[in-house]
């Protein structure tokens, strides 16, 4: 319905209906990277994926990403059917080169999930549904990676990261920053996902003993 005052939703809608319905995980492993802005996920997946001569995606892919300010602006509904609708076309993507080469994500559903949960409970951690509700489940029709690594840092490294940078912030970000409630229930919602759960890795110490801490749980949950 939306594509009539929004263009872009009719391509986001093609691009979706061209990929095939159930996607099946080629025989190299499939490692997803979540975290909050400045978690380190831009250098870690970088350094995974040079190291382990994978494959890196991002959500949303590459051929639908140029629109996400679009979205961004759009009422929550809207914006989240446009990254739920990212997660399928990427899951098609993951199938493909899952097939040549290890596949590692910058984001993928835990993102959508989590900041979907966040947004639309106001209030404090104990508020968010609770532990075991369907809404931490792993949706049954997508494509699922092997493991899912959340990076964490403290919430006052996470801010001198952030101005260390000094990019523009997405809306989410400038929340995150502007509300610790907010935050915290975006993390607490990562740790509530299950099928796959996250398993959380401190991203405080340096990049090279990150990338060790990374590179050992990937052997030992990843066999190919």
């Amino acid at each position: 319905q939306c594509a009539a005052w929004i263009p872009e939703a009719g391509a986001v809608l093609d691009l979706l209906e061209k990929c095939p319905e159930h996607q099946k995980k080629g025989g190299f492993p499939v490692v997803v990277f979540e975290g909050l802005d400045a978690t380190g996920k831009t250098t870690v997946t970088q350094s995974v994926k040079d190291t382990l001569n994978g494959i890196l995606l991002r959500s949303p892919p590459t051929c639908i990403s140029q629109w996400r300010t679009i979205f961004d602006d759009e009422p929550a509904p809207i914006k989240r059917a446009f990254y739920a609708a990212g997660n399928y076309i990427l899951a098609s993507e993951i199938a493909k080169a899952s097939t040549q080469a290890p596949v590692i994500i910058d984001r993928y559903w835990h993102s959508t999930a989590a900041y979907t949960i966040a947004t639309e409970i106001n209030g404090k951690v104990q508020d968010l549904p609770p532990v075991h509700d369907e809404v931490y489940q792993w949706p049954e029709d997508l494509l699922k990676p092997d493991l899912v690594l959340l990076l964490t840092v403290d919430p006052e490294e996470r801010v001198r990261r952030l101005q260390r940078r000094g990019l523009e912030k997405t809306k989410e970000e400038a929340e995150l920053e502007a509300n610790s409630l907010f935050r915290q229930r975006v993390e607490e919602s990562y740790r509530r996902m299950v099928n796959p759960a996250c398993q959380e890795v401190d991203a405080s110490p340096s990049k090279e003993e990150v990338l060790k801490t990374v590179l050992q749980l990937i052997k030992n949950h990843c066999a190919w």
